[in-house]
């Protein structure tokens, strides 16, 4: 343990606030309350885990551990959803007078669930999502409080998409050495360096915007790029996350492996910029956890837990000083019946708590601590290839 509490100053702060994320069906006042309440229960459960756990004040190196926000800070974004639910219900009744009534009802049940997975995707409105989160989190950061988001379910693409458009991982001198952009232009930059910035900023600031084929298509007017260019400080500060603001990520009941795969290509040219999300994440003492019960249907595995080093191997590239760890634990028990996992976090709050906690030690240990990750590869299967 005391090479991790080494680690830990730049992985948390001190005050903390807990966000959580909606996902999808919550897009009426009923499942609005439904989801509130349950955050309610949730949230002093957890906040009591997390001060009571003795390793977590040694991670800590603190006697209090970390200071949570008495209150659950709520992001709701199901509402925004409705009107177009609203229509696709209005086209469902249209056949319900020619539809078998167990077809139709099927039919409905997967509209209700399905819908808002997918229509959160879109980028037009994913997008104004992201920076009403990113207005959220500035505001806490100004008050000194840190953040620790937690998605649920398709509020697990909320959090994803955040961290890939609004964490500071890309270099504009490098990126001007990789894209198709003339000579002079690449000079330009050299000559005028600025800040780190984030996906969100290129487009903001008027210099690339990413396709919906995944590609980030740049500006291909020398004049207009470097005069935009040399605004793109104000673009990263107004919709660029603000370092240190983002402690962590914890998502949970989450089907965002089935609809991110495409990310496994590595044609895909996103790919590449996930990799540096990753870098910067391992770098800045960030950790973004997965945790599912391992009854829930709908919970994926994000991944094999990779070391730092098997990262390094895969990515091509070589972390600077890491002390952030991405750790999945998809075997946690909610003892409930899988047609009820889904929607158990709530009710299961004690089993959820625990597992969250001992998860984040969990994470950090494997990553640092040799002998520990020895010991646990041979006894869990957690950490072989899910």
């Amino acid at each position: 343990m005391l090479l991790l509490s080494g680690l830990q100053n730049s992985c948390f702060a001190s005050d903390v606030s807990f966000i959580y994320i909606n996902g999808s069906n919550n897009n009426n006042e009923k499942m609005k309350n439904w989801f509130e309440k349950g955050v309610k229960k949730l949230h002093p459960v957890l906040k009591k885990r997390f001060e009571e756990n003795e390793q977590i004040k040694q991670l800590m190196l603190s006697n209090e551990g970390l200071n949570i926000a008495e209150n659950p800070e709520i992001f709701f974004w199901g509402d925004l959803s409705k009107t177009d639910l609203d229509f696709v219900h209005q086209q469902l009744d249209i056949s319900k007078n020619f539809s078998p009534t167990v077809a139709y009802q099927v039919r409905s049940l997967i509209t209700q669930y399905m819908h808002d997975a997918i229509w959160v995707q879109k980028s037009h409105h994913m997008l104004p999502i992201v920076q009403n989160l990113n207005d959220k989190i500035k505001k806490e950061h100004e008050t000194g409080r840190s953040v620790i988001l937690y998605g649920y379910s398709a509020g697990t693409f909320i959090t994803y998409e955040y961290l890939f458009n609004t964490l500071t991982y890309i270099n504009l001198s490098e990126l001007f050495n990789t894209i198709k952009v003339s000579d002079e232009v690449k000079e330009f930059v050299r000559n005028n360096p600025r800040k780190d910035t984030c996906i969100a900023a290129l487009a903001e600031g008027k210099i690339g915007v990413v396709s919906s084929g995944g590609k980030l298509i740049f500006d291909n007017n020398d004049e207009s790029l470097k005069k935009h260019y040399l605004d793109i400080d104000s673009a990263t500060e107004k919709v660029c996350s603000p370092k240190g603001a983002v402690k962590g990520v914890v998502n949970f009941a989450s089907p965002l492996v089935l609809f991110y795969s495409d990310l496994a290509d590595s044609d895909y040219e996103l790919t590449y910029y996930n990799k540096l999300m990753l870098k910067y994440i391992m770098e800045n003492g960030l950790f973004m956890l997965t945790v599912n019960f391992r009854e829930d249907p709908l919970g994926f595995p994000t991944s094999k837990n990779l070391t730092y080093e098997e990262m390094e191997d895969l990515l091509k590239f070589q972390f600077s000083n890491p002390s952030g760890f991405v750790f999945d634990n998809s075997a946690a028990w909610s003892w409930r019946p899988f047609f009820l996992a889904h929607t158990s976090y709530w009710s299961a709050k004690k089993q959820f708590s625990k597992a969250v906690v001992n998860s984040i030690v969990e994470g950090y240990r494997f990553q640092y601590d040799k002998t520990y990750r020895a010991k646990m590869q041979k006894k869990s299967k957690k950490y072989e290839l899910l």
